[in-house]
């Protein structure tokens, strides 16, 4: 992967916008720069007794439609310019399918892989000391991210409610059932990119129970889009991988038997009887579905010319760079932006939020039928601006997106 900075991109595809929009340079500015950011140390004590330092942020991009919203990500190549983006990603994806929110984003610098379930539960506790005085309820909510998980969620919650003197589960999203999670929750970021690779397979003539998908990244969302895609479809999922390498196989890779090898060997690159492969060659493979599910510019200028799949679904943040897009839009790919096709995970944890003021919880049904109406007249929308101004997916989302957050700044007499 290149090196390249997450929040230039974000910068760009804001440049883009603002151009056909015909946006004044003070409402570009402000569009491209965080309304506040919080960087923290957090001190916690290591099993080993050593007191460890560990660098943690949360950056608010724009609440000019409603509180913020964002997931927090544990990883041990966290940066200050991704958190950015990621916020900005989020601001984008909120508006894009309506919810009344802003974006935000955080992140810890630390490896959760070499950490023990101690040593987690007293760094989260940390980072929600840290950021106290700047979420809440009615301020800003975090939810899970890259490894982060809502055992993660619960713990987060429980120390914030411990500062505030009272129950606070409205806190933070995608917390177990139990404590005041939501039903649907686990899935939701792939559920929701399946509504929207259904949706495309109508638009351009795909049959599912024929297509065959790859799926890069075997995270949460990975797994999930692996597994909706043969349960839902019928799709045979021709190969898998994750940080480690990936493996492919003409008759199809198992999801479960994949996510179980992961489970027990730390990767898919061990699952018996199949042909062994990069992350990089797995880009390439000739499949009708390719779903990028790990980080962020994988698919740059380098590759996209190699890239033979009829629909990219973006279930990861930020996985394809402008260069890329430019390419594959003269290719007849047909890219699912990243805010648009991984937004069912948001769109949840917003539901989650909803059921947490209330007291009243739906049932996973309900969940999923809310989640793919929005998913669904989303997708519908976007289609139709590209259609209509003649521009690939990504910027249509983002014209959609950004003109609704300018209205609400006008509003509000920001611009």
């Amino acid at each position: 992967m290149e090196n390249i900075n997450a929040f230039d991109v974000v910068k760009q595809q804001i440049d883009r916008c603002a151009e056909i929009l015909g946006l004044s340079p003070d409402v570009t500015a402000m569009l491209k720069t965080p309304m506040r950011e919080l960087h923290v140390s957090l001190p916690v004590r290591m099993d080993d007794g050593q007191v460890k330092v560990f660098q943690g942020f949360r950056v608010q991009y724009n609440d000019a439609r409603g509180i913020t919203k964002g997931g927090i990500r544990f990883h041990p190549d966290e940066t200050i310019d991704t958190v950015r983006a990621l916020a900005a990603w989020m601001t984008w994806k909120c508006a894009l399918l309506d919810l009344p929110l802003g974006g935000a984003k955080g992140g810890v610098i630390c490896n959760p892989k070499e950490m023990s379930p101690g040593e987690l539960e007293r760094l989260s506790r940390a980072y929600v000391r840290g950021v106290f005085q700047f979420i809440g309820p009615d301020k800003d909510v975090p939810a899970p991210d890259v490894y982060t998980t809502p055992q993660i969620m619960a713990w987060m919650m429980d120390e914030y409610s411990a500062i505030a003197g009272k129950p606070q589960f409205g806190v933070v999203t995608g917390k177990p059932l139990a404590t005041g999670g939501s039903p649907g929750r686990s899935d939701a970021t792939a559920r929701g990119g399946m509504y929207t690779i259904r949706e495309a397979a109508k638009t351009l003539g795909i049959d599912l129970s024929k297509a065959t998908v790859a799926v890069q990244g075997y995270g949460n969302a990975g797994y999930y889009a692996a597994r909706l895609c043969s349960e839902l479809f019928g799709s045979k999922i021709l190969g898998v991988c994750d940080s480690k390498g990936g493996v492919c196989c003409k008759t199809g890779v198992d999801p479960d038997m994949a996510y179980a090898c992961k489970a027990q060997t730390a990767s898919v690159c061990n699952l018996p009887g199949m042909e062994h492969i990069s992350k990089e060659e797995l880009l390439e493979l000739d499949v009708d579905i390719l779903i990028p599910a790990s980080i962020e510019n994988v698919i740059t200028d380098k590759n996209a010319p190699n890239i033979k799949a009829k629909i990219v679904a973006e279930l990861a943040n930020g996985p394809t760079t402008p260069e890329a897009d430019d390419i594959l839009y003269k290719n007849g790919v047909h890219v699912i932006p990243d805010f648009l096709c991984n937004a069912g995970g948001v769109t949840v944890s917003y539901f989650e939020m909803v059921q947490d003021f209330y007291l009243y919880f739906w049932d996973e049904t309900e969940v999923r039928e809310r989640l793919d109406k929005k998913m669904t007249a989303a997708y519908h929308s976007v289609l139709n601006t590209s259609q209509e101004y003649k521009i690939n997916m990504r910027q249509a989302a983002y014209l959609m997106a950004i003109e609704r957050v300018v209205e609400a700044m006008k509003f509000r007499g920001w611009v």
